[in-house]
């Protein structure tokens, strides 16, 4: 049961025409009787709430950023018309746009309303009730009833580098001999044979294919394929600080989709592995045109751990997953406490099976309070941040040291250079 405005409005204008003509107590009574009678008639003659009949349509999973609508459909199977509000309640981070509707059902009849949502976080977002006032024909009062009707949609990483795919895939014709290319890299595999050009490499020339032919041959090569790429998303705490408006986690997210988006049009095999002290997410090898909408999906719900990563059990896990020689690709921090502390120790056990290409996502505000020098808070500002680009800069060169390639870049920098990385380790033969 609900009372409405109009309620306290009619009550309002009787206390008035009371205190006008008849200030006294039986006048308050016959107000208030009045009020009651109209109150009990809307109760009586309202549609009843309890037996109506609810289904949820629409799309299960949308990109970040994007907007979708989730229909309602709300039968009336009772003898009277329910006509009121209907409040169709999601979390606060689903983005509902719109979450009260007007309805109007005749009996045994059915209609529909859609939600407008617009998430502001990648995950699941649920549904939580859908809540209906039937107002009575006098609108002094209503029927109100809550009702559970679940849904779920899954809110996917936006993956903004897709933007950068074009341009590498360019590359990656060069790198497979579709087009003329000066150089190629170390261990790589013969592809066929073409007639010389001006610009191509004298020594890919095939003499032998020469003399047998009436025009000069050259050879054409193409990287080695069906290479296997382990991409490990670190989940632990430092993946929860935030760069910009979004964890460090989502930037790494990003990066290993384009990442595994070029891998599997190179013809190379790619895993996942979310991993903090456990697996959070997994995805194994699969056709190219799979990959990404698995990915995606097996992204979406992982959040950030507030433990330390457990760098042990990660090594375990890659070479329980990765029997043959590898590119293990670690997008994770840069902290030299926790690299210290945590992947140093095991790093020969992992580079001895594997090749290692580190990603750190670093934070640019840090290089923008570098050039500080209006005032001394700008100038302590700026000298702290020298002291925590230059302790990156150590990290990456004892990386360096054990084998390990590391790539160190902004959210918006690091899915392409990683890309770039993955391209110049390919063509040189050493995936």
């Amino acid at each position: 049961m609900a009372i409405t405005a109009r309620t306290g409005l009619a009550a309002l204008l009787g206390a008035v025409l009371v205190a006008l003509f008849a200030p006294s107590w039986p006048g308050i009574g016959a107000v208030v009787a009045l009020l009651l009678l109209g109150v009990l008639v809307d109760l009586a003659l309202a549609g009843g709430v309890r037996a109506l009949e609810f289904r949820r349509s629409g799309p299960a999973a949308v990109r970040l950023g994007e907007q979708v609508e989730v229909t309602l459909t709300v039968g009336n199977p009772g003898g009277r018309r329910v006509r009121g509000v209907l409040r169709d309640a999601w979390q606060p981070s689903a983005g509902a746009v719109t979450t009260r509707h007007r309805i109007d059902i005749p009996a045994g009849e059915r209609r529909r309303v859609g939600t407008t949502l617009l998430p502001t976080r990648r995950g699941d977002r649920h549904a939580d009730r859908v809540t209906v006032r039937s107002l009575g024909p006098l609108g002094l009062a209503a029927r109100q009833g809550s009702h559970t009707v679940p849904w779920r949609l899954r809110a996917l990483p936006p993956f903004t580098s897709r933007k950068h795919l074009p341009a590498r895939l360019s590359r990656l014709q060069q790198l497979d001999g579709r087009q003329s290319v000066n150089i190629r890299g170390q261990g790589t595999e013969f592809d066929s044979l073409r007639e010389y050009v001006v610009g191509d490499d004298v020594r890919s020339i095939d003499w032998r294919a020469s003399a047998r032919a009436t025009d000069v041959m050259v050879r054409t090569w193409r990287p080695e394929r069906d290479r296997r790429i382990v991409i490990v998303l670190d989940t632990s705490r430092t993946s929860a600080g935030r760069v910009g408006d979004a964890p460090r986690l989502d930037a790494a997210m990003d990066a290993a989709l384009l990442l595994a988006a070029l891998a599997s049009r190179a013809g190379d095999q790619v895993d996942l592995i979310a991993y903090d002290r456990r697996v959070r997410a997994a995805v194994s090898p699969m056709s190219a045109a799979e990959l990404l909408p698995t990915l995606v999906s097996a992204m979406a719900p992982v959040e950030p751990s507030l433990v330390e990563f457990d760098a042990r059990g990660m090594v375990a896990e890659v070479l329980r997953r990765a029997r043959r020689r590898s590119l293990v690709v670690l997008l994770t921090g840069l902290e030299a406490a926790a690299l210290d502390e945590g992947l140093l120790p095991v790093l020969p056990q992992l580079a001895s099976r594997h090749r290692l290409l580190l990603a750190g996502i670093a934070d640019p505000r840090v290089e923008q309070m570098s050039r500080g020098r209006g005032d001394a808070q700008a100038v302590y500002d700026a000298a702290a941040a020298e002291r925590t680009i230059a302790e990156r800069h150590r990290a990456t060169a004892l990386l360096g040291r054990h084998g390990v390639s590391v790539v160190d870049a902004t959210p918006d920098d690091l899915p392409p250079m990683l890309a770039d990385r993955y391209l110049a380790l390919k063509a040189a033969g050493k995936l």
